[in-house]
């Protein structure tokens, strides 16, 4: 090819690249779409306020999980203690709330930030002691599941005389509107992590070290230290969710969590963030966790069978992820 050929060809390339960014963009959203649609014509009660609103509110565990994971696959990593580490912050919350009668605000921060620890401990295995990041948040997930029992007693612990805490997630800010608190708290936590992520040096480097962490390293960026930084970022995102699933309960359940976390982490890659690393958007994110909610309601409204629901939702994970391949092999 000659130079004034090159030259010629280089804005066809450039534009096929941003329909494909673009096509890749709306993939999730179109998905979406067509779900609601078809279950709107399967069953007459689909569309109602009542129902859009329980399933807006059921995203938000998973959403919020989502969110933060989202941040930890960009690395090209992974956290399987998201869903047994939510059940120890929910538990934690109960113990600083009701056993210690801490101040509504406090204790609430307390659980948040003790997802946070969990999360700095899985950045530090995975940084400095360069253990794959499967194995450290496999081995946190079952760490967590056994202290979420051992700190409990194995027994649910009642918010019954907490003021304020089940209004966190199940109150009303507009008066006379069923509309959950909760689902402005994850529109509030997406937001956030959609601006650090585009609009932070904490972003940029997320998605540098999930593209080429050896070549970000090279260029003089401490990729352990981000590495343990965007760890504990999604911890936060497990302590929070364990405040939310607590407060909607009314309890926290020490033997809830467990395949929270294969939800969100199909939520965050049906949102078009790649499992290799280097793309991923919370937009997508949060409409992967839309999907993921508006299927399992939609099977449950036209009285598809559990077992087959769980079927369909397999099936869907795999094609997402075959996309996800397909993908990184054209890109």
């Amino acid at each position: 090819m000659t130079p004034t050929s090159a030259v010629q060809d280089r804005p066809t390339r450039g534009l096929a690249a941003t329909i494909k960014s673009r096509f890749q963009q709306f993939l999730a959203f179109g998905s979406l779409i067509v779900i609601v649609v078809f279950f709107a014509f399967a069953s007459p009660n689909f569309l109602t306020f009542s129902n859009i609103t329980g399933v807006l509110f059921s995203t938000v565990v998973i959403g919020t999980l989502a969110v933060g994971t989202t941040f930890v696959i960009i690395t090209a990593g992974i956290d399987l203690s998201i869903g047994t580490g939510m059940a120890l912050c929910a538990v934690m919350s109960g113990v600083f709330l009701v056993n210690w009668h801490m101040p509504l605000l406090l204790g609430v921060l307390a659980a948040i930030l003790f997802g946070g620890l969990i999360g700095l401990i899985n950045g530090f295995n995975v940084a400095i002691l360069k253990i794959p990041p499967f194995i450290a948040t496999l081995a946190m997930m079952l760490v967590a599941q056994g202290l979420a029992l051992v700190v409990s007693g194995s027994a649910p612990i009642y918010f019954t005389d907490v003021p304020g805490y089940l209004e966190i997630s199940t109150g009303n800010l507009i008066p006379g509107v069923n509309f959950p608190n909760a689902v402005v708290v994850l529109a509030v936590v997406a937001v956030v992590a959609a601006v650090v992520l585009n609009k932070t040096v904490l972003g940029r480097y997320t998605y540098s070290i999930g593209s080429n962490e050896e070549a970000t390293a090279l260029s003089g960026i401490n990729t352990k230290k981000w590495l343990i930084i965007i760890y504990t970022l999604a911890g936060l995102f497990i302590g929070l969710a364990g405040v939310m699933i607590s407060a909607r309960l009314g309890s926290a359940q020490p033997a809830t969590g467990m395949g929270y976390e294969l939800q969100a982490i199909a939520a965050v890659v049906i949102g078009g963030t790649s499992l290799f690393g280097g793309k991923g958007t919370i937009v997508g994110t949060v409409i992967g966790a839309l999907i993921m909610s508006v299927l399992n309601n939609g099977l449950q409204i036209v009285s598809v069978p559990q077992e087959w629901q769980n079927v369909i939702l397999g099936g869907v994970i795999l094609a997402a992820v075959y996309a996800d391949n397909i993908r990184r092999k054209e890109g």
